[in-house]
């Protein structure tokens, strides 16, 4: 039986069954996507509930509010942690599920509903024993990228007395239920009992199966496994199972199902008390399918196992989490925590059967049972839990042969949730997570080496209504935190600079001279590209904002040219390409859609530019003035005070960008044909440089010109 109100879960070892066709031999599925995506709990699959958001500095994160303008109303009381999903239909979304099996896509920046679905009665009564009322969608979904899929397990009612566990897969951008699908655990898995199995633990994904933990209900009632089920998720016919061979011994723990990209983790509970180990208090490594090899370096079970059953005292209250420490040896470890106070280090190359473990050390005078969450600073690898109802507790693992746990700081606070972590790099500026669940309804933040507070809970409208002990956790995506309590989703932002454009440039390769670039003022009188585009008149705009672009569209809509190719963006900086410009004209370049890091759009904004070859002084005449100016820098090297003399953009200043001036001298914006000349006199002019085989001659196409070009 589980403590705090909890579920109690158990697990069983050699067993599985192969519903349908062969399982396929698997393969990482890694999605090559710089989006901002949280597809599961803890943001990874080691579990690791950390977010790198370069916008959570501590002086921002001493500043969050929440977004009162957030609409965020949903139907349900909520136990899962949310998701967020980018590049969507409708731009991010954050998903949401209930007990009233309802599921959500809202609007990650509105609120508002992108889509819903029910999918089917959630169970009010009947069940015997349990403590969530109703009960429907509990453990934490997971995305599959790739195939754009939203996987969950939903306990259903369909008919009086009858209950059933469903694996959904839903399209996630439209909320449809993907052909094949639910998978009706019952009728796939041969023994499992719908009605005392839960599925409190969040599911996770390995290669091409999802996978989903089942454990007991609180009250331990009935003759439950601890168990994982795997479908194949291109083709939900396929399902094994792995389960213990003794009873109860729940894999219930709601961080699920953990991964280290080769083999799946999960921690299992009390099982029922026998002389022989089956399954129950242990760290399981699992091969995919599932299958459990059996041997004891994919297994760890602390030696008073049976000290630990007898006591309903479970190692599996809280998941196994994934840790590497560099330096240390072992360095590849699995972290667990148990109801027994304790915190475990495990060699994940060999687990080492019932044995001692790496290293552990007495961390609680309480019952753990949360999800814990790990990262590492200059100081050292830190894990930050759930220690009890009020208080939260970071150790360090030492870089040492062996790694040893070493306390680093602790924190009161009234209520406390499962930790998150936020970082604006991966190292630096951590800062630990936790809501005041059953407490003060409020978010609270400390820093990651010292546990100092670095936000305190924020003000009046700032309490978190509907958070559930342990189970509530938080998200980070785009200067933002999104928490889900019963009936809301609730968003909250650091302080975001608006989405401006500061700076346009018209950027060209100088040969070996390197890059320089011409300003294009943003109002005013437009700035003046004076050279020349090659053979396909080619010219690069560069447009740099106040904070980092993720997407967004330019097109020309004044002028003769057209944008090649999409905007490429780096950072704050979005480039564009355009090809086809013709000279002596004023192009505008309009940018819609721009989008930065925070989903903030920046308004339609238009940006000119004065196309003028030769216009070296960048009056917006080429004349005397500017043939003398570019013949003085002829055998100059090109530098940033005199690169618009180097007009060909070849890196070299010499008669040839002198010529180029001479044949386009007379034009300006206004009148770009005042003194085309012909090709005879263009011949004429280059007769009289005497002999250079470097200048040819090339008819230009627009304005009925010749342009002279340098080319090597």
């Amino acid at each position: 039986m589980s403590n705090d109100g909890e579920v109690n879960h158990r697990f069983s070892i050699f067993s599985f069954f192969v519903a349908g066709l062969c399982v396929a031999v698997l393969s990482a599925v890694l999605p090559a996507n710089a989006s901002v995506n949280v597809t599961q709990h803890h943001n990874h699959d080691s579990r690791d509930g950390l977010y790198i958001d370069s916008a959570f500095t501590p002086t921002n994160s001493a500043n969050l509010v929440r977004d009162t303008n957030f609409n965020g109303a949903i139907t349900g009381n909520v136990y899962a942690q949310p998701l967020y999903i980018e590049d969507g239909p409708a731009g991010p979304m954050v998903i949401a599920v209930t007990e009233s099996n309802n599921v959500y896509a809202l609007d990650a920046v509105t609120g508002n509903i992108i889509w819903q679905r029910n999918v089917g009665t959630p169970i009010t009564s009947g069940l015997p024993c349990g403590n969530i009322t109703p009960l429907g969608i509990t453990g934490t979904p997971i995305v599959d990228l790739p195939s754009r899929s939203l996987f969950l397990d939903a306990e259903t009612t369909p008919t009086a007395g009858t209950f059933k566990h469903m694996i959904y897969s839903l399209n996630v951008d439209t909320g449809a239920i993907n052909p094949g699908w639910p998978v009706d655990v019952s009728a796939a898995v041969s023994g499992f009992d719908s009605s005392v199995q839960s599925e409190r633990g969040a599911l996770g994904i390995l290669g091409s199966i999802v996978y989903v933990p089942y454990g007991g209900r609180f009250g331990d009632c009935g003759s439950y496994h601890g168990r994982v089920v795997g479908v194949q998720m291109n083709n939900p016919a396929s399902v094994m199972n792995w389960a213990t061979t003794i009873t109860k011994a729940g894999a219930w723990s709601i961080g699920g199902v953990a991964n280290d990209g080769t083999n799946l983790f999960v921690t299992t509970g009390n099982g029922s008390v026998t002389g022989t180990w089956g399954g129950s208090e242990a760290v399981i490594r699992l091969q995919p399918g599932p299958i459990f090899s059996g041997n004891p370096t994919d297994y760890w079970v602390p030696t008073n196992w049976q000290s630990l059953d007898s006591g309903d005292t479970d190692l599996g209250g809280s998941g196994p989490v994934i840790v590497d420490v560099p330096g240390a040896t072992p360095p590849h470890l699995v972290v667990a925590l148990g109801k027994d106070g304790n915190a475990y280090l495990i060699n994940r190359d060999n687990l080492g059967g019932i044995s001692a473990p790496v290293a552990s050390l007495h961390v609680s005078g309480s019952s753990i049972i949360q999800a814990a969450a790990t990262y590492r600073t200059n100081q050292g690898t830190y894990v930050v839990f759930r220690a009890n109802g009020s208080t939260l507790s970071a150790f360090r693992i030492t870089a040492t042969n062996p790694p040893a746990i070493t306390a680093a700081w602790t924190k009161s606070q009234s209520g406390v949730g499962s930790p998150f972590v936020t970082s604006t790099d991966g190292t630096n500026n951590m800062i630990v997570w936790s809501v005041g669940t059953g407490g003060d309804q409020r978010l609270h933040g400390y820093d990651g080496d010292t546990g100092a507070v670095v936000y305190s809970g924020g003000g009046p409208n700032d309490v978190i209504g509907g958070t559930h002990s342990y189970s509530t956790t938080g998200i980070v995506a785009r200067g933002r935190i999104y928490l889900a309590g019963d009936n809301r989703v609730y968003l909250f932002r650091v302080p975001i600079p608006a989405l401006q454009l500061t700076l346009a440039v018209s950027r060209k390769t100088h040969g070996s001279a390197g890059t320089f670039d011409i300003p294009l003022p943003l109002s005013g009188n437009p700035g003046v590209e004076c050279r020349t585009g090659g053979a396909t008149d080619d010219y690069t705009l560069v447009f740099t904002f106040t904070n980092n672009v993720t997407s967004g569209n330019a097109s020309v809509t004044s002028g003769i040219g057209s944008v090649s190719g999409t905007p490429i963006f780096s950072g704050n900086t979005m480039t564009v390409n355009l090809t086809g410009v013709a000279n002596a004209q004023t192009l505008t370049v309009t940018l819609s859609g721009v989008t930065d890091e925070f989903s903030q759009v920046l308004p339609d904004t238009p940006v000119s530019v004065n196309m003028l070859i030769g216009d070296t002084s960048g009056n917006g005449v080429v004349n005397a003035t500017d043939v003398a100016q570019t013949k003085a820098q002829v055998g100059q090297p090109v530098t940033g005070s005199n690169f618009r003399t180097d007009v060909n953009a070849s890196g070299i200043i010499n008669a040839t960008d002198v010529a180029i001036v001479k044949a386009h001298s007379g034009q300006s914006i206004s009148a770009p044909h005042a003194r085309a000349r012909s090709s005879v006199a263009i011949a004429q002019l280059g007769t009289s440089l005497g002999p250079r085989p470097e200048l040819k001659l090339r008819p230009r196409l627009c304005w009925g010109s010749l342009e002279a070009s340098n080319h090597t």
